[in-house]
């Protein structure tokens, strides 16, 4: 039986907690106001609907299916200001799809590591599109992104050893990171440079040596709110935040961070009336931050679950995981397919990811699926720490420790952690590992659609 925590709200009750300005306006509290107003429209039609059809709100799974399929083949001119992200783009297509439970055509993934692969810089790491400079953000993307697909050719595409020479040329003295050589320094970098090291499995001795320091300077990020800013003395923000706990989750160091501050701080950006998460201290609702934000939460439960060696710290769900599917699914999905960050936005492939991932977080973060409304509702999990299918993680993890060390491979992989810990540190109830969605989808993974499972086995 659910909690009141964990049953859907009535949103009419809800309107209490609509924002007061108190007579005193501020271009804040307009914006404020004008955004609930949005919102509210949008649940006084959900509650209206749903009275004569209890289903509702429906996940759009094939319309968002379309519109990740039309995206991947071909884009439309408005995305030509991201030529430079190109890597985000096919990373934010491929992971929505794995949360979805859809798979593209073997060819044109192969197609897609062939794109990928000519990304890739002859000195390491991965640039924003063929023959730019390697970036640490697309670097990350990219990674990420041969990982979903998981092939052979596509976990190849991954060069280690010139991915540790790019890595090298970014990092500083401190064991910050910049974003590319010469570029701005930042906790992303950090976390970019962490999660792409984890994943291609690097050794020990090379990790160790290579981020020396690096949770030190991470920490020293965190602000007087609990978050973390993106450099140590600026203001405390939801990407920062989930960049820092997300390093701190994989390297350690979380003797270093007050976590309570930083669990306090981010369960309080999820907003009273709209349900969804803000990324900062008085900013609006973004959909984004359904995953920023929601995965941070239990990243930081595992964190002071770790440090304070409590497990039973993870077994409590401290944000509101119906408000924010509520959010999600009422107020994010486009009828067109696609999802936004919130009504009145088009939709892109950036939020179109980021919601769709933190509907996952929602469901997933506990140890039975918590899902709002119709069992077909359901998506797969995805892992908080590197936002990507939890098989995916691991199957790239063992890969990579099995062409370095073959005879060892087996006990690696099952159970024995490196210096480090592996890609799959923040236990199973976060990362749902190999869970089958409970929806309606057939044992290959098939759906309504006409794309299939990109991970069978989960």
């Amino acid at each position: 039986m659910m909690s009141v925590e964990e049953s859907p709200r009535n949103l009419q009750q809800y309107k209490r907690f609509k924002t007061n300005d108190e007579g005193r306006k501020t271009s804040t509290s307009i914006e404020q106001i004008k955004t609930e107003a949005a919102i509210e429209r949008f649940y006084d039609r959900f509650e209206q609907l749903s009275a004569l059809d209890q289903t509702l709100p429906k996940l759009h799974r094939a319309d968002h299916a379309r519109y990740l399929q039309t995206s991947l083949e071909q884009l439309s001119t408005a995305y030509e200001c991201l030529d430079s992200s190109r890597p985000w783009l096919v990373y934010w297509i491929l992971n929505a799809a794995s949360v979805l439970n859809l798979r593209f055509n073997d060819d044109l993934l192969d197609r897609v590591v062939d794109f990928l692969g000519r990304c890739r810089g002859k000195d390491g790491g991965f640039g924003g599109g063929p023959g730019q400079d390697p970036h640490l953000a697309t670097t990350y993307a990219a990674v990420n992104a041969l990982c979903i697909i998981g092939t052979e050719k596509a976990l190849n595409t991954i060069k280690r050893e010139t991915l540790k020479k790019f890595l090298w040329a970014v990092r500083e003295g401190n064991g910050a990171f910049r974003m590319h050589v010469g570029g701005e320094l930042d906790v992303r970098g950090a976390y970019c440079a962490i999660s792409s090291a984890k994943l291609a499995s690097f050794a020990p001795e090379d990790e160790i040596k290579l981020f020396e320091g690096t949770a030190a300077w991470v920490a020293e990020c965190q602000t007087y709110e609990g978050g973390f800013g993106g450099a140590p003395g600026l203001e405390a923000h939801g990407g920062y935040s989930f960049c820092a706990a997300a390093a701190i989750m994989i390297l350690g160091g979380e003797d270093r961070c007050d976590l309570n501050a930083l669990l306090r701080w981010t369960v309080n950006r999820q907003m009273a009336y709209e349900g969804g998460f803000q990324g900062r201290t008085n900013k609006l609702v973004d959909g984004c931050y359904s995953f920023w934000q929601g995965a941070l939460v239990p990243i930081v439960q595992s964190l002071i679950a770790r440090k304070e060696q409590q497990q039973h710290v993870k077994t409590v769900s401290l944000f509101n995981r119906m408000a924010l599917q509520e959010y999600v699914l009422i107020c994010c999905q486009k009828p067109t397919g696609g999802l936004i960050d919130k009504p009145g936005k088009p939709a892109d492939l950036y939020h179109t990811c980021y919601a769709m991932s933190g509907l996952a977080v929602a469901q997933h973060c506990d140890t039975v699926p918590l899902v709002l409304g119709d069992e077909r509702n359901e998506v797969l999990p995805t892992h908080p720490v590197h936002n990507i299918p939890p098989r995916a993680a691991l199957d790239a993890y063992r890969y990579f420790v099995e062409l370095d060390v073959p005879e060892s491979a087996a006990e690696e992989c099952n159970g024995k952690p490196t210096a480090a810990g592996t890609p799959m540190d923040t236990s199973d109830r976060e990362n749902g590992s190999d869970r089958q969605s409970s929806s309606n989808m057939s044992e290959d993974g098939s759906s309504n659609s006409n794309y299939t499972s990109s991970r069978t086995s989960e």
